[in-house]
């Protein structure tokens, strides 16, 4: 089975490898960058309200919650997106926000007025700026990368981010314990100024948004359209129930509470933290490198189940952690391993999946629908696990996500993705059909 473009413009002249492509080298560059800063606010934020703050495990919970609160209006801010011109400065412009947003905590611990509530203001406008970017994002990336390299980029891109989480952690840990966490943030707030710097250079020429009767006065409108073409076509349909579920429940025991849960539980301290995060990351770079190949050796759709499966189940390898602290440690870098290697074979290749099937005009609206449904399940989630957390203990909210977010696996499995064996030219009967469904809906 495969799965065909829609109705597209001529792809970009570029050189047959993104590694030679000036353009590409240089958003991916600014990317890089970025997540880079992002795995040491991941440690320091938590870290601060754990630390500095006293925060309780539901405190912590709700700091992870509004970070991902803002995806709920993603749906809007697409519908805005997809109308405006200039997806770049859009990008650009969230990037921004983001490191001057992330300042202020080393400027109010320089005045000794730190506090949980300028936590959560500072996790809710750096969860809207991340949506703006996000939204902006697909039509940019489609833009500057030609569809037979999709993969490519997404694998290069994720690559990327598994190196983050390999390196940062570890080097996040030795800062947050060498400066304390708010100085730390500094860094994560000037790879933001990079990467604005970084996208804000690329040479390319972005192509007009779509002109349609709706764009002057309905955002609503806009918007339902962009959920119903979601909900009408059965890859994307699947795709976003399977990681809706998945994000939900890792989110359940999300990253703070597995922080909090390392620190109280395990009895490790900042930079065991990191360095054992750090080492278990080298399982994402290595599913990020692999991930293309395992594609092609097995199919993409049956990567992508697989990685549904390898992403949330090891939650239930950290829960049982115990014996010395060695231990402790390894079997938290072996779950956080065997986790990075689903994560991305999920990921690189159901995002190369979804933009293969979305239309142009539509990209962004798609990509907020998605984020409302989807990243809008991690605020739940979060808030969930810090009900589960204080009523049943941190060990048994590990499980808990571990269980349900197997069990996403069921959306997949009578859905055609497990069928997609790469991103060929010619449609399957049913995935044609939902694209002229959902185009004779917007008309």
């Amino acid at each position: 089975m495969t799965i065909a473009p829609p109705a597209e413009t001529a792809e970009p002249s570029l050189p047959p490898s993104l590694g030679r492509d000036r353009r590409f080298r240089r958003f991916w560059a600014g990317q890089s960058i970025s997540e880079f800063g992002d795995r040491i606010s991941e440690l320091a934020l938590p870290l601060i309200a754990v630390t500095a703050l006293g925060a309780s495990a539901n405190q912590v919970a709700w700091l992870t919650a509004l970070v991902w609160t803002p995806h709920l209006l993603a749906i809007i801010w697409g519908a805005w997106v997809d109308r405006q011109t200039r997806k770049r400065r859009l990008m650009v412009a969230a990037d921004l926000v983001r490191g001057a947003v992330l300042l202020s905590l080393p400027v109010a611990y320089l005045l000794d007025a730190v506090s949980l509530g300028q936590l959560y203001v500072v996790a809710v406008l750096t969860g809207t700026a991340a949506v703006v970017f996000s939204t902006a994002y697909p039509p940019f990336f489609v833009q500057l990368v030609p569809r037979s390299s999709y993969v490519e980029a997404n694998s290069r891109l994720s690559a990327s981010r598994s190196a983050s989480h390999v390196i940062g952690p570890a080097v996040g840990g030795g800062l947050v314990q060498a400066l304390t966490a708010p100085v730390a943030v500094v860094v994560d707030a000037l790879s933001y100024v990079a990467s604005a710097f970084l996208i804000g250079h690329i040479p390319l020429v972005e192509a007009p948004a779509e002109a349609d009767a709706a764009a002057a006065t309905s955002l609503l409108r806009r918007a339902r359209e962009g959920m119903a073409f979601v909900w009408q076509h059965p890859v994307l349909r699947a795709a976003l129930c399977c990681a809706a579920t998945v994000n939900f429940f890792t989110f359940v025991a999300g990253s703070g509470l597995m922080v909090l849960f390392a620190s109280r539980t395990l009895g490790l301290s900042a930079g065991a933290i990191g360095l054992a995060l750090g080492i278990g990351s080298t399982g994402a770079l290595l599913g990020a490198v692999v991930a293309p190949g395992v594609s092609r050796r097995i199919g993409l759709g049956r990567s992508i189940v697989v990685g549904a499966v390898l992403f949330p189940a090891p939650l239930a390898v950290a829960a049982c952690a115990g014996g010395p602290l060695w231990v402790r440690a390894g079997v938290l870098a072996l779950a956080e391993f065997l986790s990075g290697v689903g994560v991305m074979l999920f990921d690189v290749n159901l995002n190369s999946l979804q933009t293969s099937v979305i239309p142009d005009g539509l990209r962004s609206r798609v990509a907020g629908a998605f984020s409302t449904v989807n990243y809008g399940m991690r605020p739940l989630g979060a808030v969930v696990g810090g009900l589960l957390a204080t009523g049943f203990g941190l060990r048994t909210t590990l499980l808990v996500g571990a269980v349900g977010g197997t069990l996403s696996l069921l959306w997949l499995l009578p859905s055609p993705i497990p069928r997609v064996r790469s991103l060929a030219a010619k449609p399957p009967p049913d995935t044609a059909s939902a694209t002229a469904n959902s185009t004779t809906a917007k008309e």
